[in-house]
């Protein structure tokens, strides 16, 4: 489709599609700039300062050289241009006015102080490891093998490459717990889904945040994480609150509910209808009173807005390239569940780009 423009001439058109593609080509000078600004700490500062900084306080506060203040300003520039903060003017004893600076909605969530800040998962995201790929980006398209990009990148899968490097593993369960703390918020609009459960195994629970979560507002109810041995090794629980070792592709603890939050869009069909047969498994003594509670994208491009399915299909890519897995428009979603032998299902989005999928026997 062609690009409207403004007087319909030819070089209208070129010079819009010139800045729709420039505009792409340096989309990552903005993400790296969010980054640097997380590196800085500049949200907890303006948070503590409890009132609209200056540029010159807030280079004060990062003890940066007067050679920077006029980088500092440019940077803030473009982050207030992308939402990330607002400006607002102070009135000066001497009668004059001066720019300060004030969070938003977004930058709040960098906070390190809050239990919802998302701080690891910029760092995560925009790890060297996880930019660098890309530039095998070629390679990977040429080559005949079922590798992930990651893996054509480095030699070695995301998993792997987890699993040796201590420091690495702990920002990558940084990240996902802070991704999970945003599901306290979810809790209030689906308590529905937990009262008549008597237990719940959370698959790939990592060390527990959702479930402890669960286990806060839903104190009956017996829950148990489970996942790869080293994860829980060292994690403790409670009288309600369990950490079980395992792989779910060989077996799942039984329980009347089975729970995977950000698990499925990592492995491919066939390795996720292997999971999901398993939760049936899992489940079975419930008889048909059990359930699995899948929280997952579910990409629908003719509802979404613009810039919500841009970001689902950002995932989507994201799942791709990293371990070859996927973000699934709605009739995937229905394709795995009946072949995986169950009977029914009901999605419900949650936590803004999320989808709940209640899933039954």
């Amino acid at each position: 489709m062609p690009f409207i423009t403004g007087n319909g001439s030819e070089e209208g058109e070129l010079y819009h599609a010139q800045i729709h593609l420039y505009k792409h080509v340096y989309n990552f000078v903005s993400s790296m700039a969010l980054k640097s600004m997380m590196e800085l700490g500049i949200a907890d500062i303006i948070h503590n300062h409890g009132k609209p900084i200056t540029l010159s306080e807030l280079a004060s506060a990062l003890k940066l050289h007067p050679s920077k203040i006029g980088v500092l300003h440019r940077f803030l520039r473009l982050l207030t241009h992308n939402g990330f903060f607002a400006k607002t003017k102070l009135q000066l004893q001497n009668g004059k006015e001066e720019i300060a600076y004030v969070l938003t909605p977004p930058s709040k969530l960098l906070i390190k102080s809050k239990p919802t800040c998302l701080a690891p998962i910029v760092k995560g995201a925009l790890h060297s490891s996880s930019l660098d790929m890309w530039h095998s980006s070629k390679t990977w398209f040429t080559e005949d093998k079922g590798h992930t990009l990651y893996e054509t990148a480095t030699g070695v899968s995301f998993w792997d490459y987890l699993n040796g490097e201590p420091d690495s593993l702990v920002m990558f369960q940084e990240a996902m717990a802070a991704d999970s703390h945003m599901f306290k918020l979810a809790l209030k609009e689906c308590k529905h889904v937990f009262e008549n459960l008597g237990s719940l195994v959370d698959v790939g629970g990592g060390t527990g945040v959702v479930t402890k979560l669960i286990n806060e507002a839903f104190p009956h109810l017996k829950c148990t994480v489970f996942d790869l041995p080293n994860v829980v090794a060292n994690c403790s629980g409670n009288k309600n609150l369990s950490f079980v070792g395992g792989d779910m592709f060989n077996s799942i603890p039984s329980a009347d509910a089975v729970l995977l939050k950000w698990v499925l869009h990592d492995w491919d069909d066939e390795l996720s209808l292997k999971i999901l047969k398993n939760c049936k498994e899992a489940i079975s003594g419930k008889g048909k009173e059990g359930k699995v509670i899948i929280i997952d994208i579910a990409i629908d491009e003719e509802s979404d807005d613009r810039e919500l399915t841009e970001l689902k299909l950002d995932y989507d890519l994201v799942m791709l390239t990293m371990f070859n897995g996927k973000e699934r428009e709605k009739k995937e979603w229905e394709k795995l569940i009946y072949e995986a032998g169950f009977s029914s299902y009901k999605i419900t989005p949650i936590c803004g780009f999320k989808s709940l999928i209640e899933v039954y026997p």
